[in-house]
């Protein structure tokens, strides 16, 4: 599991809430460029998603955050305690004229998480590692149904889908350590086991949709 957590980085993260600002809300605004849109997934580690939604043309930033729960909680060793209402999400800034959100969902349930587990993903347990869908227009909501139902009347997988489908009120950026974490630690254990074989995946399954340099 990825979760380390420990009775005094609970108190040092509590400590943290107390005394530093809120986190400011990022992802319900518009994107930097006006062409470009935001969607926000969560579906496991956030390491995993963020490696394999920023290797696909047409997106041109993932960051690592939460979403789910409120500003107070929005750190990283409270949200590990499961209890915050937050799940494991990435942020992805993308062009439309190059990837549409429902080939970003395509991505998402073929290669990015297993929308068949509740509350958990591979070896990490617990509310903050579920599959949701946070939509922020109603276009991407009609979308997430929509690739959701025509998954289920396929029986593509083999159990139930439980993926969430639920508006956006904000999302939250993780702490600077967990941005581009893959790239920076490819030898880490936690990433060779669980989000190398996603990577790897998304090249067999979507070689088309790769940047040049991935």
């Amino acid at each position: 599991m990825k979760n380390w957590m420990s009775i005094s980085a609970l108190f040092a993260a509590a400590w943290l809430v107390l005394a530093a600002p809120a986190a400011a809300p990022a992802g319900t605004g518009p994107a930097a460029d006006k062409h470009e849109r935001i969607a926000v997934l969560a579906g496991g580690c956030f390491w995993g998603l963020e490696a394999v939604f920023e290797r696909l043309r047409g997106v041109s930033n993932v960051v690592s955050g939460f979403a789910g729960g409120n500003a107070l909680t929005a750190h990283y060793d409270i949200v590990s305690t499961g209890t915050t209402g937050h799940a494991e999400s990435v942020q992805i800034t993308y062009d439309p004229a190059q990837i549409s959100y429902a080939t970003l969902l395509d991505v998402y349930f073929s290669v990015a998480t297993d929308p068949t587990q509740l509350n958990r993903q591979g070896p990490d347990e617990g509310t903050q590692y579920r599959s949701e869908i946070f939509y922020t227009t109603p276009e991407q909501q009609r979308i997430a149904h929509a690739v959701i139902a025509k998954l289920a009347a396929a029986h593509t997988f083999d159990a139930p889908i439980v993926t969430k489908v639920e508006a956006l009120r904000a999302f939250y950026p993780a702490e600077a350590y967990h941005q581009h974490f893959y790239d920076r630690n490819p030898d880490y254990p936690y990433i060779v086991d669980n989000d190398k074989p996603k990577v790897d995946e998304l090249h067999a399954k979507f070689p088309q949709l790769v940047k040049a340099a991935n």
